[in-house]
């Protein structure tokens, strides 16, 4: 059998002051070679893996908190703590600590605090102890002045707190408190209230553990009640404790140190929350003692109530029974949503367990009864909504999970999923603060990011298919009822009157799916093409109100900015841009979010130039935007439109346009220097078919051959390497280069035929030798084509005249 006083959980404090769970195991001392010391050690439970190792160093304070729980500090910001599942297991660990220390076991704390200055250190050295005045009325003032002036050094306050503790002061001091209030004493009172105030600093859980007992925690409370800054007129903090405040077990609890760590944790969070003054810089991390004390407090009662197994089923058990009346379902919506916000505290493994546990125990089949009976009350509707919203963060597989199960035994109406989409949209509230948080969730279970794919099933595939069977047509019902189902009249602008709430839930809807178009593909783009979801929402853009107007247009943008000819054609052929123009039109000469969204998306077409949208947009809108110059976007869009039409008709130029956007003219990686020749490789057995293109040799006949301006830009650099060809050529010709002769290059034109030559230097054509020329003849006109002759390529473009080189 497992010991389990050595069990423990190891935490870590991190940066916002909180503490993390590191894992469970359980913990032993020893000498460890490698630390040179005696160390703790904490191995998992589950892996046997080493959670902690530790070196008992002999200037490190350890302190006692709780009998349960070890803390101390490694380094300036990384404090650690040991809480045992036992009592015994704790006095082990912290005698073998005392011992390597030399320290007495009955201590709480190992080592004195010193941060102070040396001076105050060697003031100090001369009085071991901090000796209190007499805890008499006479005397309260003289003890406010030493609290106060002990609190600024480290070590005067570690000796006050052992003062205090040593000689059971705090009774002492609430006894005076009892008779300053029978007496009206305010000055008695006000010096209480500073000095109890200061026991709060001192930030020592052995005095906490006195303060929040059940006999004394009410007179503390009292203590702080006279703030001397309220003028004598004092809080009523019991007053609420007592008469206002009610403990309500709606689910009987049977154990009595359960109940009572549930009553001591709620008034010390109230302590903290409402009584103490909100504490300065400097004394903020004085508390971190009281934090953790309710940190661990909340841990212990999640823990204690999960292991109860008879209280959770009798707790569901109810919530789930027809009988149960309004009034304690309520509560025990109440007590479930206070549950799951106390499993917060817990970390990743522990919050693991507890949501298993709610889980195994039928929480979402509980959760689908609360919706359905408490439509009405807005109370439990928040109540529930918050509960879901701790299932989805915590898995949303899970729900996922449970939601397509529950579909094959109940109708959609009663699915939980709709039952949720349904209080969305039917939420009362102006501002719409539940739906935009259940659309949220929502969001979350559609999200296909945290979707798994296993080797048997993928979850994306089955959950979306369900979601568009069975829960689309509910979430967009307000959207379809909201559009009108004819199509806009050209020339008539309809002004869509919605009131603000409406509004608000549509805008909302549009949100989501506007998310859907970008991460589902398939579903959404067949829900939107077969019920036409597209030309009602842009209905919106009229919407008097400019956000909504401004949601229609960014679902228009994302399924533009899919580039997809599916819904381009179904864009083009219900003609849907026009709903835009109108409304670009409606707005006039405003500069503002609905100006700059429209542009930007006919700017988004033109610059992705999206082919299909951009004639259909000049085709059928040209006439109404034309007039818009303050942007270049809709002349740049009518200039796409005409290239793409020269294109088509002239399709050998958008061919030569391919070749000069794919580099084709650069030159070879191993040429020698700038005067070599820049040729192509081609194979020699395309010689007999390729037909010789002659290049124009300046802008006079390129017009005089029928070309285009653009054909001149196009060809000019063909241009200017020809006439650098003929310049280099005729230049070395004239000179005699030892062993080696530049090739020669002759054109000849004759008719209505080309031929073109290619000659290699001298006595290359000898007799047995491969063959370095050939002759190519083409018909003039032709397109544009590689003439290759041995391992040499010449482009040429032929022309009606002819051209001497």
């Amino acid at each position: 059998m497992t010991d389990t006083r050595r069990r423990v959980k190891v935490y870590t404090l991190n940066e916002d002051r909180q503490w993390d769970d590191r894992g469970t195991g359980h913990v032993s001392s020893g000498y460890v070679e490698r630390l040179k010391g005696m160390s703790l050690l904490v191995r998992a439970e589950s892996d046997g893996s080493l959670l902690l190792e530790s070196k008992i160093n002999p200037n490190t304070a350890y302190q006692k908190q709780q009998d349960t729980l070890i803390v101390w500090s490694e380094a300036e910001n990384y404090d650690l703590a040991l809480s045992f599942q036992e009592k015994a297991g704790c006095d082990e660990i912290w005698e073998k600590i005392c011992q390597v220390q030399g320290k007495d076991p009955s201590v709480d704390i190992t080592q004195e605090l010193v941060d102070e200055s040396e001076e105050e250190r060697f003031d100090d050295m001369s009085s071991p102890g901090l000796e209190l005045p007499p805890c008499e009325l006479g005397h309260l003032e003289e003890l406010a002045e030493l609290v106060a002036s002990s609190l600024p050094s480290p070590l005067r306050r570690e000796k006050l707190a052992l003062a205090v503790e040593n000689e059971g002061y705090i009774r002492k001091l609430l006894e005076l408190f009892r008779q300053c209030e029978d007496l009206e004493n305010a000055d008695g009172l006000h010096h209480l209230y500073e000095i109890v105030k200061g026991i709060f600093l001192l930030n020592r859980t052995a005095l906490f553990e006195v303060m929040f007992s059940e006999e004394c925690i009410m007179d503390v409370i009292g203590c702080l009640e006279h703030d001397p800054a309220l003028g004598g007129l004092p809080r009523r903090h019991r007053d609420f404790l007592t008469k206002t405040a009610r403990f309500k077990e709606v689910i009987p609890i049977g154990d009595p140190e359960l109940r009572a760590k549930i009553h001591q944790t709620y008034r010390v969070q109230y302590i903290q929350d409402m009584v103490l003054p909100t504490p300065s810089v400097f004394e903020e991390n004085m508390l971190s003692t009281l934090h953790s004390f309710i940190f661990f407090n909340k841990v212990e009662i999640v823990g204690m109530l999960q292991d109860d197994e008879k209280f959770l089923t009798d707790l569901f058990a109810q919530l789930t029974d027809e009988a149960t009346d309004d009034d304690k379902r309520h509560e025990l919506v109440n007590f479930l949503k206070e549950f799951c916000a106390f499993s917060q505290t817990l970390q990743p493994q522990n919050r693991d367990t507890f949501f298993k546990t709610l889980s195994n125990m039928g929480i979402l089949p509980a959760l689908e009864v609360i919706l359905v009976s408490g439509m009405d009350d807005v109370q439990v509707r928040g109540a529930a909504t918050d509960i879901f919203s701790y299932l989805v963060e915590y898995n949303p597989s899970m729900v996922r999970e449970f939601i397509m199960q529950e579909s094959q035994q109940n109708d959609d109406d009663i699915l939980l999923i709709n039952l949720i989409i349904e209080h969305m949209i039917c939420d009362s509230d102006p501002e719409l603060g539940g739906a935009v948080q259940l659309m949220g969730l929502l969001r979350t279970l559609v999200d296909p990011e945290n979707m798994m794919a296993t080797a048997n099933k993928t979850e994306k595939t089955e959950f979306l298919s369900f979601f568009y069977k069975h829960c689309m047509h509910v979430l967009s019902a307000p959207l379809l009822a909201n559009t009108t189902d004819d199509k806009p009249s050209k020339g008539v602008s309809t002004v869509c009157v919605y009131d603000f709430q409406t509004s608000q839930l549509l805008a909302l809807i549009l949100e989501l799916l506007t998310f859907c178009v970008e991460h589902h593909t398939y579903h959404i783009k067949n829900y939107i093409i077969n019920k036409d979801i597209l030309r009602r929402v842009l209905v919106l853009t009229a919407s008097q109100h400019a956000f909504l107007a401004l949601c229609a247009l960014r679902f228009m943008r994302r399924i533009i900015g899919l580039k997809d000819e599916f819904y381009n054609r179904y864009i083009m052929k219900n003609f849907l841009f026009e709903p835009v123009v109108k409304a670009f039109l409606n707005n006039g000469a405003r500069y503002n979010l609905m100006n700059s969204a429209i542009i930007e998306m006919f700017e988004y077409v033109r610059v992705e130039d999206v082919k299909s949208l951009t004639a259909h947009i000049v085709e059928n809108y040209w006439k109404a935007l034309e007039d818009v110059d303050y942007v270049q976007t809709f002349k740049g869009l009518k200039l796409r439109y005409e290239q793409q039409r020269e294109r088509q008709d002239n399709p050998k130029l958008d061919s030569m346009r391919s070749i000069l956007r794919n580099h084709r003219f650069r030159r070879d990686a191993r040429t020698l220097d700038d005067d070599e020749e820049m040729w192509f490789n081609a194979d020699e057995d395309e010689l007999e078919d390729c037909e010789a293109v002659v290049p124009p040799s300046d802008n006079k006949t390129t017009k005089a051959s029928g070309g285009t301006g653009e054909n001149e830009d196009l060809m000019d650099p063909i241009s200017k390497f020809m006439e650098r060809k003929k310049r280099r050529s005729q230049g070395k010709n004239s000179s005699s280069l030892s062993g080696r002769q530049s090739p020669g290059f002759k054109l000849s034109f004759s008719g209505s035929t080309t031929k073109t030559s290619l000659c290699s230097s001298p006595g290359s054509g000898a007799k047995g030798s491969p063959p370095t020329a050939a002759t190519v003849t083409t018909k003039v006109g032709s397109s544009t084509r590689l003439v290759s002759t041995g391992t040499w390529i010449v482009f040429i473009r032929a022309q009606q005249k002819t051209f001497k080189m």
